[in-house]
Order: structure tokens, then sequence, then C-alpha cells
């Protein structure tokens, strides 16, 4: 589209000429006086009005997932190792290897490796960050975590962790 000399004139008339509004008159052909304090306070709302944010749009989950939030990492929440508790109640299942398993006054106690490589010695029923140790058996430990996602049926599954990994037995 080619710019024609006139409506480059026209164009250049709207830029440069203001645009007012007809001043409104009374009956008698005369512009009524505004008072100097009703065009301050019409400046002060204008500007009170540029200043009040609008609102903002806010997500209410209200229990359901976040739509924001990848559905390939669901219940693998990590929590970073600066906010957990010191010894094995801020351990994830998921890090622990079992090393070992010993007999100590008749009952079986796992030995577990940390990936910090510290050993912890556990039993049935010590807690875990994300669980609980269930059953100590001679070739593996089977514990209960807890499974962290609302829209999951299944609030806890058990893992079994063996002494030797099938990678370890080749």
């Amino acid at each position: 589209m080619s710019i024609t000399p006139i409506r480059l004139v026209l164009l250049a008339l709207a830029v440069v000429l203001p645009v007012t509004a007809p001043a409104a008159t009374n009956d008698n052909g005369t512009t009524p006086a505004t008072p100097p304090g009703a065009r301050a306070a019409a400046a002060a709302a204008a500007a009170q009005a540029a200043v009040v944010p609008e609102d903002r749009v806010g997500y209410d989950p209200a229990g359901r997932r976040d739509p924001f939030v990848s559905l390939l990492s669901r219940g693998d929440a990590r929590l970073p190792a600066g906010d957990r508790t010191a010894g094995t109640k801020g351990l994830l299942i998921n890090e622990l290897a079992v090393r070992g398993v010993l007999r100590s006054g008749g009952a079986l106690l796992a030995i577990v490796q940390a990936p910090d490589k510290k050993s912890y010695t556990l039993r049935p029923g010590d807690p875990l960050l994300d669980g609980a140790v269930k059953v100590v058996a001679k070739d593996a430990v089977i514990f209960v975590q807890r499974v962290d996602d609302p829209l999951s049926p299944v609030k806890q599954r058990e893992i079994r962790k063996t002494l030797r990994t099938p990678e370890e037995n080749r």
C-alpha cells in the first residue's frame, strides 16, 4: 500500500493539530467557569485510579493439582539437603542403599548408606523423611513410603530394597 501525498498531509495534520472537545456552553452562550478545586479533585481522582493496582488473577488450587507442575515428576518431590533434619528422620527412602543386615538381641537390623556415604542402622518402625521401615529380612528391607500425590488413590506403597541390586549380581 502506497501513501499518497494527500494521505501524508492528512496524517501530518492529525499529528500536529491537537484535538479539543468543544467547550460546554450555558443557555446564554457563555462557557461556565470550572472552579479550580474541581479540576484538582478530578486530577487527584485520575491519579489515584492510575496508582491502584489492577486485580491480579490468582490460582486457588483447592486440593487440585497445580497445572504448571510436570506430571512426570509427580510424587517424587525432593527436599533440599539444608531443610532436612539430621539423622535417619531426614533421609528419603529412594536415596538409601542397603549395605547389610545384622542380628542383635534376636532382632534383625539393617545397615543402610545415605548419599553422603554415612551409614545408619535401622530397626523396624524407624521413621524416615517420607516413610518408615516396615520389615527387616535376611536379604532385604521393606519400607512403607507415603505418597504425596493428591490425585493418587494410593496413599502408601511398599518399597523393597535388597542387599544386592540386580546390577551388582551381574
